[in-house]
C-alpha cells in the first residue's frame, strides 16, 4: 500500500471529468426538450406527472423528481426540465473550472437534477449510459470532498481510498458484464468472431471512421473481436491486482478500447464516462507528470530488493498467462501462406456457462478482499493522524464512509449477478430486499452493451416521406441518421440526438412496438416547429418548411456501406440501399389509422391552454430558449467546452507568467551585508514593486524593536 495522499490527483481528474460529462448530458438534453417533452412534443412530460390529489411527500415517494415543485414556481413540466438542465450546465461548468466547486454538495445537486429528468424522460432517456451516469454521480457524492463549508478540508482524507474503490468496482461491473453478455446471448456473430464485420455499418450513428474500419480485412476484424473479449472479460480482473503496473496496464487497455469506439461511433458521452471511471485505476505518481509535476526519481540501488524481483516475476507471469489464455481459447494460428492471423472460438457454450458459474462468486470474493484491504489501510491511516481530536474525527468519517461503501457493494451484487442466475439465487435474501428499496433511485444498475449484433442482413433504416398530392413523395432527411446515400456519416458526439437513436430501434421491429412513432407522424403533419427542429435545426433544409405535408408515410430500407473498390460516376456514395417494405402507411390528419393508433397509445389528448407567463422565472426561461433555438446540440456543447478550455488556458498562462522585475539595489546590498541581506532578498520575493521591496526590508527590524518596547 502506497503512502497516504496517493490518489488526490486521480480523484481530481475523476471529478473534473465527471463534471465535463454532466455538461454534455444536460446540454444535449436541453436543446431537445421542446420537441421530445413539450406540450406538443412527441411524449409530453406532463403525462408522467399528473396531479392525483396526493401530498408533496407522497408524490416524491412515488416519483422522486424535483419537477413536482414546478407549479409552486409558476412553471409547467417542460419549463421545469429546462430550468434543471440550465442549472445543471452552470453547476457542472463551475465544477469543471473551479477546484472549490468540486464539492460533494454540488455533485449531489447534479445527480438530483439528472435523476429528476430521468424520472419523466420515458423511452427517450432509458439508455444504459443514463443509468451509468446516475450511478457514477452517486459515487461522486461519496468521493468528492466538502469544500463549500469552511470547516471542510479539501485535502485527501484517510478514508477516501475506500470510496474511490467503489468507482473501480463500478468500472469492473460495466466491462465484465459487457463482455460476458456477448457470449451468453448465443449471438452467432459474436461466437463466430464476425460481429465487427457488421457492427460498423449497423450501429446507430456511425462516423466516417466506421466506413474506414469496415474496409479492413475479415481476419483483422475477427482478431479485433478477440481483443474485445480479452479487454472486457480477462483484463478487468486486473483492476484489483496488488501491483500498480498491472492496474496501469488495465487502464491503458480500457482507454484504447474506448478511443477506438469514439473514432468509429457516436455514443455521446458514454465512452468518455467510461474513461473517467478508469481514472480510479491510476495513482498519484503516474498522474503527476500529466499535470506538470516532476516524476519521482527511482532509486538506483543494486542488487534489487526481493519485493521488486517478486513483483516483476508476478507481472511477467500475468502477461504470459494472459497471452497463453488468448492463444488457447481462441486458437490463434499464423497462416504463412495467406499472410494472416486466423482465430476461432475453441470452447462451447456449455463450457463457457460452467466457467461463468464457477468464477462469478469467486470474483465477488476477490473484490471483497480488495475492499477489505482498502478499509484496513484507511483505518491504519486514521490511527496515524496527529492529535486526539483529529484522530477521533478521522475515525468517525472512516466508519461512516466504510459502512456506506460496504452497503453499496452488497446491493450492487444483485444486478452484477444477473449475468449468472444461479449465483444470483445464492445471495442473501436481505440483499435483494435492500436492492428493491433503492432500485427506483438508480443507485446501482445492471449493464451489458451490444448483447446481440443487429443488421446482419443489412442495416434496417426507416425513411419518412411526405407529399402534397399522395402521388409525388419527397424524402425527409434527418441531420444525423443515415438517409441520403451520398451524405457522409455525421460526427455528433458527445451530443446524443435521441430521436435518431429511437428511430434506429424502431427499424428493428414493426411500428406498433414504438408508440411514439405515431406521435412523430402527427406532429410533422401538424408542422410543429419544435419537432421539426429535431429533424433539422436549419428549417430551410426541411423540405416542407413552407407548409406541412398533406400526407406522410414511412418506408423500410436496408443500408450497407460501400466498398473502397466501388467506382460510380458523380459523388462517391457512402451507402448503398435496397427497399424492403412499407413501414408506416400513408396517412393524413384525421385518418382513421392514425387516430386509432393515437387513441390506443394515449397520445390524442389535447394539451391545456398555455397561460401567459407573468412571473419573472418563466419569462427568463422563454428568453433563454429563444436565444438557443437556432443552435444545434453539438454547437452548444462545443461552445461550452471551448469556454472551459479558454478559461483553463488563461489560468495556466497566469500561473506561468514571469514575476515582475526587481530593483537591483536590495540584491546588491544583500551581497554586501551577507546573512542580513539574504534575509531581505527573500522578503522581496512575495512583494511587488520597488517601494514594496524597500519597505519590507527596512521595516522588519523596526517591527521587532517595537515589539520589544511594547513588552
Amino acid at each position: 500500500m502506497a503512502a497516504m495522499g496517493e490518489l488526490a490527483r486521480p480523484r481530481a481528474l475523476f471529478l473534473a471529468g465527471l463534471a465535463a460529462v454532466y455538461i454534455a448530458a444536460f446540454g444535449s438534453l436541453y436543446v431537445q426538450i421542446p420537441g421530445l417533452y413539450g406540450r406538443e412534443g412527441l411524449l409530453p412530460a406532463r403525462r408522467v406527472l399528473r396531479l392525483s390529489g396526493k401530498g408533496l411527500w407522497e408524490q416524491l415517494r412515488d416519483v422522486p423528481t424535483l419537477l413536482w415543485l414546478g407549479p409552486r414556481l409558476g412553471l409547467d413540466t417542460e419549463q421545469g426540465m429546462e430550468l434543471l438542465c440550465l442549472l445543471g450546465m452552470l453547476a457542472a461548468l463551475g465544477a469543471l473550472l473551479c477546484d472549490s466547486m468540486r464539492d460533494c454538495l454540488v455533485f449531489a445537486l447534479l445527480r438530483m437534477f439528472y435523476l429528476s429528468l430521468y424520472q419523466v424522460g420515458q423511452v427517450f432517456l432509458y439508455f444504459q449510459w443514463d443509468s451509468l451516469l446516475l450511478e457514477a454521480g452517486f459515487l461522486a457524492v461519496l468521493v468528492a470532498p466538502l469544500r463549500l463549508l469552511r470547516w471542510g478540508s479539501p485535502a485527501w482524507r484517510p478514508h477516501d481510498a475506500v470510496t474511490f474503490w467503489a468507482v473501480r468496482w463500478l468500472l469492473f461491473r460495466l466491462m465484465f458484464a459487457s463482455g460476458v453478455v456477448k457470449l451468453t446471448s448465443r449471438c452467432p456473430t459474436w461466437w463466430g468472431l464476425t460481429a465487427l464485420t457488421y457492427h460498423y455499418e449497423s450501429q446507430c450513428i456511425p462516423t466516417p471512421g466506421a466506413w474506414l474500419a469496415h474496409q479492413l480485412p475479415v481476419w483483422f476484424q475477427k482478431l479485433s473481436v478477440v481483443a474485445t473479449y480479452v479487454i472486457e472479460v480477462a483484463v478487468p480482473v486486473l483492476f484489483f491486482a496488488p501491483l500498480r503496473r498491472l492496474r496501469l496496464f488495465a487502464f491503458y487497455c480500457q482507454v484504447l478500447l474506448q478511443v477506438l469506439i469514439i473514432l468509429t461511433g457516436n455514443y455521446n458521452f458514454f465512452n468518455v464516462l467510461t474513461i473517467v471511471l478508469a481514472f480510479s485505476l491510476l495513482d498519484e505518481e503516474h498522474v503527476g507528470p500529466w499535470l506538470g509535476r516532476p516524476r519521482r526519481r527511482p532509486s538506483n540501488g543494486w542488487p534489487p530488493s526481493l519485493g521488486s524481483v517478486l513483483g516483476m516475476l508476478l507481472e511477467l507471469s500475468t502477461y504470459g498467462l494472459l497471452l497463453c489464455w488468448t492463444v488457447h481459447y481462441f486458437s490463434l494460428e499464423i497462416d504463412w501462406d495467406r499472410k494472416l492471423l486466423d482465430s476461432k472460438v475453441a470452447f462451447t457454450y456449455h463450457e463457457f456457462t460452467m466457467w461463468l458459474r464457477t468464477v462469478t462468486l469467486p470474483l465477488v470474493g476477490v473484490a471483497s478482499l480488495s475492499l477489505s484491504w482498502e478499509i484496513l489501510a484507511a483505518m491504519y491511516r486514521c490511527a496515524c493522524v496527529r492529535g486526539c481530536f483529529w484522530k477521533l474525527w478521522a475515525t468517525l468519517q472512516w466508519a461512516i464512509m466504510a459502512t456506506a461503501t460496504v452497503g453499496l457493494f452488497a446491493v450492487s451484487l444483485v444486478p452484477f449477478t444477473y449475468i449468472e442466475h444461479e449465483s444470483n439465487g445464492k445471495l442473501w435474501p436481505g440483499i435483494h430486499q435492500m436492492f428493491g428499496a433503492v432500485e427506483r433511485f438508480q443507485v446501482v444498475n445492471s449493464y451489458g452493451l451490444f448483447r446481440r449484433m443487429t443488421g446482419v442482413g443489412g442495416r434496417p433504416e426507416v425513411i419518412l416521406e411526405g407529399s402534397y398530392d399522395g402521388h409525388s413523395w419527397t424524402e425527409i432527411e434527418f441531420m444525423y441518421k443515415p438517409g441520403n446515400v451520398s451524405t457522409a456519416p455525421a460526427v455528433v458526439a458527445p451530443h446524443q440526438p435521441r430521436l435518431d437513436w429511437q428511430l434506429w430501434f424502431a427499424a428493428l421491429g414493426p411500428h406498433q412496438n414504438s408508440p411514439w412513432f405515431s406521435a412523430l407522424v402527427l406532429r410533422l403533419l401538424q408542422g410543429q416547429p419544435d419537432v421539426i427542429r429535431l429533424v433539422q435545426t436549419d428549417e430551410s433544409r426541411y423540405p416542407f418548411h413552407a407548409r406541412p405535408p398533406t400526407f406522410l408515410r414511412a418506408q423500410l430500407y436496408k443500408y450497407w456501406f460501400t466498398s473502397a473498390s466501388e467506382g460510380r460516376p458523380g459523388p462517391a456514395p457512402w451507402w448503398r440501399r435496397q427497399h424492403v417494405q412499407e413501414f408506416f402507411p400513408a396517412v393524413s390528419l384525421g385518418h382513421p389509422t392514425l387516430e386509432s393508433l393515437l387513441s390506443q397509445h394515449g397520445l390524442k389528448d389535447k394539451p391545456p391552454v398555455r397561460r401567459r407567463a407573468e412571473a419573472l422565472l418563466p419569462r427568463l426561461l422563454s428568453s433563454v430558449r429563444r436565444l438557443c433555438q437556432p443552435v444545434s446540440g453539438p454547437a452548444l456543447l462545443w461552445s461550452l467546452y471551448l469556454v472551459a478550455a479558454t478559461a483553463g488556458l488563461l489560468r495556466a498562462l497566469a500561473r506561468r507568467a514571469p514575476p515582475p522585475a526587481r530593483h537591483k539595489g536590495p540584491r546588491e546590498r544583500g551581497e554586501r551585508n551577507g546573512a542580513r541581506g539574504t534575509e531581505g532578498a527573500r522578503g522581496t520575493e512575495g512583494t511587488r514593486g520597488t517601494e514594496g521591496t524597500r519597505g519590507t526590508e527596512g521595516t522588519r527590524p523596526e517591527g521587532r524593536q517595537a515589539n520589544k518596547r511594547k513588552k
